[in-house]
């Protein structure tokens, strides 16, 4: 990710114990550039604990500090302090833009503390000396609105934080025709009723928590907006990042580019200590040349500035989303017939394999009793469906794959296949639904696979008793004499090497671990192949499925293997490359699950196929090289 320098004399602002208004903290800053290039610093001060209504608190109103080169500020002097009814127990947050020849100060205003209690408000000032207006805004729970510093489209825009207190939050946009609007009562009762609508798609967990971090900055790729992205808000312990996000300048709701992470999180004793420990909160942002200047409060105790690149910042936000498999139009390619009992509840989890000029693509299929048989479908050019069987390929036949449960899921499930020589070999889980899930093995000739000749092998099971595995895949040559399979026992991926392939003598696949989750990223618990892995003149290209233990989504990633020795990885990537985002991914058998078992190289193009929820069958895509170099650009970045 972008690589963040913190300024050296952090933290610029600290609070001066002398000043009964800004005793305690001074934080969370924003700031906006004057016409005369003085830089203007709005931030939240916390003094010395008042009796409000018999009650002893402290107290926040919003102080002012003016400088030359944005990051040293002189002399301090409050400038928003509660005199409403509707703030009368503090003034906190500001979030400030230039608009039209008037500075606008977003706010949180707080009457009392409860959700209904805290709102958004704005000041209006000219000159930072007098408040000309100030205007309880939202008549809902909100935090954490800023204004675009020019009209889009015609319109007033801002961004705006919805139910902060009442959870899940949601980064919404609302367009104003005219200024008055924005504190107009009526205005927002219309608007709050349907606020969804004008969420902007930015993923997040139910116990998670998003906000607004600084006004939108314009570039000329588009809206720059960074936002805090609180993991394990209200199941804590909280870990506070700093994320951003590019949206589009035409149409701000459209996200044009996002890395699902945070550049930059608690490392500092400035921010690992204070009056609120472990926290870096974005609040503003200045564009000063080639840089970016992103302004934060530490600690819930001081104000600090980091720097970025903008140009590394802007191309690393736009690949992550370029880099994405894309999804064909006319997905799902494959869905559940009713006609066929076989294959009448769900139809996902596919193989597929090239050859003979057509994808072959061997996908799981439930009954309604919910046992998994194998079906076929091919196609000509990958993502056009020319024939589809209408009878299993592949059924349960041994006793470890029938069903010991009456209504109980068992049979063959997420096969993947593998061309090695003039054989096509499959494994797959086999399960009878009381033993844990195994590896199964099985092969037919090439020439009778093409002419559907199923003569297939009887399986044998290739993974130790009593464990679960599966997630199984032989490589497609031998490496160093060995047959080399990639599975997946407990939560890591493993590899192991075999001399042949009879799996005599009581052998069974093992190996040592080739990849672990990992806490940092969104593939934290649990990992396992998705397609067989595809030899490049790079290395082994491996695709593999994550699944978040912060949202339980699964998502796709990519790592690049030794070609002579798989056992090293080159390169991993931290960003996914495909996740849940349709509809026929987000909702099924089981939501928000985007699972490929098979991938196919056709003229460089790189098609992957996919259960979609475990419903149905879907097909990406990608250029292999632009797949692999960014694989190489991404795990090169430092944090």
């Amino acid at each position: 990710m972008a690589n963040v320098k913190r300024f050296p004399e952090n933290p610029i602002l600290i609070p001066d114990s002398t000043v009964s208004w800004e005793s305690e903290a001074t934080f969370n800053p924003s700031v906006v550039e004057g016409k005369d290039g003085v830089a203007h610093m709005l931030f939240r001060a916390v003094g010395a604990k008042q009796n409000i209504d018999g009650a002893e608190v402290e107290v926040s109103s919003i102080g002012h500090a003016a400088g030359k080169n944005g990051t040293r500020f002189g002399t301090r002097e409050q400038l928003i302090a509660p005199v409403e009814p509707w703030e009368k127990f503090g003034c906190e947050d500001p979030r400030v833009t230039e608009f039209e020849g008037s500075y606008y100060i977003f706010y949180t205003a707080v009457s009392e503390f409860s959700a209904d209690g805290i709102k958004v408000a704005v000041a209006i000032t000219k000159d930072f000396k007098t408040i000309d207006a100030r205007h309880l805004v939202t008549p809902f729970n909100a935090k954490a609105m800023a204004l675009f510093p020019e009209r889009v489209n015609g319109k007033i825009a801002a961004l705006i934080t919805v139910n902060t207190d009442r959870p899940p939050a949601k980064i919404c946009l609302a367009f104003f025709d005219n200024i008055e609007d924005i504190w107009s009562k009526d205005y927002w009762d219309a608007w709050y009723a349907h606020f969804e609508d004008h969420a902007i798609a930015i993923e997040q967990n139910e116990k998670d928590q998003i906000e607004v971090g600084s006004a939108p900055l314009k570039t000329k790729e588009g809206w720059l907006v960074f936002y805090s992205y609180i993991d394990n808000y209200f199941s804590p312990p909280a870990i506070f990042g700093i994320q951003a996000v590019l949206l589009a300048l035409d149409d701000p709701k459209t996200v044009i580019g996002e890395v699902k992470r945070p550049f930059m999180i608690p490392q500092e004793e400035y921010e690992l200590y204070g009056r609120v420990p472990h926290i870096v909160f974005p609040s503003g942002a200045l564009i000063k040349g080639a840089d970016i200047h992103l302004y934060y409060g530490a600690a819930d105790t001081t104000a600090c500035v980091a720097t970025l690149k903008k140009k590394e910042l802007i191309e690393q936000l736009l690949f992550t989303e370029e880099r994405q498999l894309k999804r064909y139009e006319g997905n799902p390619i494959i869905a559940p017939l009713s006609e066929h009992a076989w294959e009448a509840q769900c139809t996902f989890n596919p193989a597929a394999i090239y050859t003979g000029g057509a994808v072959h693509i061997l996908y799981r299929a439930m009954s309604a009793d919910n046992t998994s048989v194998i079906g076929y479908a091919s196609s000509p050019d990958g993502v056009h469906i020319a024939e589809r069987l209408p009878e299993p390929i592949y059924v349960p036949r041994a006793d470890f794959e029938q069903k010991r449960v009456p209504g109980g899921n068992s049979g063959c499930e997420d096969p993947r296949i593998t061309k090695l020589g003039d054989t096509i070999y499959m494994c797959y889980a086999a399960f009878d639904g009381i033993d844990p899930p195994r590896v199964a093995f099985t092969s037919i000739n090439e020439k009778d696979f093409l002419a559907q000749r199923w003569n297939w092998a009887q399986p044998m099971l290739i993974s130790p008793p009593g464990m679960d595995d599966k997630d199984a895949a032989l490589f497609p040559k031998q490496i160093k004499g060995k047959y080399v399979f990639l599975h997946r026992l407990g939560s890591e991926i493993w590899i192991d090497a075999v001399d042949d392939l009879t799996f005599s003598g009581g052998k069974f696949l093992r190996g040592s671990i080739l990849m672990h989750p990992r806490d940092t990223a969104w593939d934290s618990k649990r990992i396992g192949i998705t397609a067989p892995p595809i030899e490049t003149r790079y290395g082994w290209l491996l695709l593999y499925h994550g699944i978040s233990r912060r949202t339980g989504h699964y998502n796709v990633r990519v790592a690049l293997l030794d070609k002579k020795d798989p056992t090293k990885i080159l390169y991993r990537t931290h960003d996914p490359l495909f996740e849940p985002r349709t509809p026929y991914e987000r909702e099924g058998i089981v939501s928000n699950v985007v699972f490929p078992c098979g991938a196919v190289v056709i003229k460089n193009q790189l098609f992957v196929y996919y259960g979609g929820a475990d419903k149905v069958v879907g097909v990406a895509s990608i250029d292999i090289d632009f797949l692999i170099e960014g694989l190489v650009r991404e795990a090169q970045e430092r944090y």
